[in-house]
């Protein structure tokens, strides 16, 4: 009877999808984002505070590192949409001001890495 449950059990837990890490390729680019964050120079709108590129960065980076150990993304576009896309304590969205210019940082990250994915081909 034993040996059935344990053979169940192993069955079992070889069965259960285990997600995939973020490759070298991915770690690349989220690298670069995260460069890309604190080179632009731009505030960044956090729960309605303002924070500065380099504050973001950490910020980001913290939430990365979270996301890497619980093997929670896969990609750079689950890195934008589960850490970089909105606050985890009050849901509300980050934006960027940029040059007077304010925009959802969703939004200016996926175009920051469409265009490091087209100068790299």
């Amino acid at each position: 009877m034993w040996r059935a449950i344990c053979v169940s059990c192993s069955l079992l837990a070889l069965s259960q999808p285990t997600l995939a890490a973020l490759d070298e390729q991915g770690k690349k680019e989220v690298d670069s984002l995260l460069d890309f964050v604190e080179r632009s120079g731009c505030t960044f709108i956090r729960n309605d505070s303002e924070h500065a590129s380099s504050d973001a960065r950490a910020h980001l980076q913290k939430k990365l590192d979270y996301l890497l150990d619980k093997d929670l993304i896969d990609s750079p576009e689950q890195f934008i949409e589960r850490g970089a896309t909105e606050s985890s304590f009050s849901g509300e969205p980050y934006r960027v001001r940029c040059q007077g210019s304010e925009q959802m940082s969703a939004d200016w990250l996926s175009a920051e890495l469409k265009r490091l994915r087209s100068a790299s081909r």
